[in-house]
């Protein structure tokens, strides 16, 4: 067996670069998390390319640069009006999935946690079918401000009944399983009972699709991102040691259950916002940290290359929602769950996932 040289004392630990950018301030880099960084912003620049010229109308790439310069072109309406939004949509909502997984795996320490197994999607569901019931909601624009709502006082729900003197991860999970089959029953039930246009309205948004949304769900949703940029980075280091056993934490003089708070709101924050802006889309949160840390073989998931990665998946299954079948769309969510659970079988028969 090969042994690995131990770093010299003072120096950095093997794999990682120390960056000095001013005395006193020092931040580790671990090199290949930088470098699969970077190939995950270029396959997602990539992904994004060929999403913006890739349609039932094909558009080059020199022209769509055109356009978006503002030239005078006949694609302004397919390029500005129509792709161009929802890609962007597309890239900020598979961010958001993929940094809430990661930090609610973080929290749980269970790898096959997600947002959806502490009843984020179920709570927007829900709270979307009793605005639409009861009349509280008439105008289309506020659905998206229930659905975020709804995720919110899903989780603190779920939170508050798994508080045992602590968050226990495994009650937490457990918990969130329970009141997420409850409010889908609830979802189940008005699908029942309604007229068959307002279901069907209701199985699209819950099915996940990115179809004509744009800007006006982009922008809040680049605005919550913008405001929790500070804690994510807080939360990079935050979840290093969370890594631990509790125990171990508390030793090195980390607040266990407020830094579990703080990721979960963060997590819960995000996912919601998320699920407004295009609905429930499963998997991608599930997935995405998993495959950014089989990428960096990091010990921790990591935030950034967790985005990246969400945001490429999610992008590029939108481009083959749009052209596997034309001209007939798939809803996105129903292409990222048929994908992901043979993906999450193949994970457990590996048995590369521990607790």
């Amino acid at each position: 067996m090969r042994l690995r040289p131990a770093a010299a004392p003072g120096a950095a630990p093997l794999g990682v670069t120390v960056l000095r950018p001013r005395p006193g301030i020092s931040i580790l880099v671990h090199r290949r998390s930088a470098a699969v960084a970077c190939a995950l912003a270029l396959v997602l620049a990539a992904v994004v390319i060929a999403s913006a010229c890739a349609g039932q109308t094909w558009v080059s790439p020199a022209e769509v640069w055109r356009t978006l310069r503002g030239a005078d072109t006949p694609y302004q309406l397919v390029v500005t009006e129509l792709r161009v939004p929802r890609i962007v949509l597309g890239a900020l909502v598979g961010a958001a999935l993929g940094l809430s997984g990661a930090l609610v795996q973080t929290v749980t320490r269970n790898p096959l946690a997600s947002p959806d197994v502490i009843g984020v999607g179920h709570g927007a569901a829900a709270a979307t079918v009793l605005a639409l019931a009861g009349g509280t909601v008439t105008a289309p624009g506020a659905l998206p401000a229930v659905a975020v709502a709804g995720g919110l006082a899903a989780a603190a729900l779920v939170y508050v009944l798994a508080w045992r003197r602590g968050m226990q991860p495994g009650r937490f999970v457990l918990t969130g399983v329970g009141i997420g089959v409850a409010l889908s029953a609830i979802v189940q039930l008005y699908l029942t009972g309604s007229e068959l246009d307002a279901a069907e309205q209701l199985k699209l948004w819950l099915t996940g699709s990115l179809n004509g949304r744009g800007w006006d769900q982009a922008v809040p949703l680049a605005v919550v991102l913008a405001v929790c940029l500070p804690g994510l980075v807080w939360a990079s280091r935050a979840a290093r040691p969370l890594g631990l056993d509790p125990e171990t934490a508390a030793g090195l003089g980390v607040r266990v259950e407020r830094a579990r708070l703080t990721l979960t709101v963060l997590g819960v924050v995000l996912a919601a916002t998320a699920t407004g802006a295009a609905g429930p889309i499963g998997f991608v949160a599930l997935t995405a940290p998993q495959l950014a840390r089989r990428l960096t073989r990091t010990a921790q998931l990591p935030l950034l290359c967790s985005a990246l990665t969400g945001a490429a998946v999610l992008v590029g299954a939108d481009l083959a929602a749009r052209t596997l079948l034309p001209p007939l769309e798939i809803p996105v969510g129903a292409l990222t769950s048929l994908v992901g659970a043979p993906y999450l079988l193949w994970l457990l028969g590996r048995s590369g996932i521990r607790q």
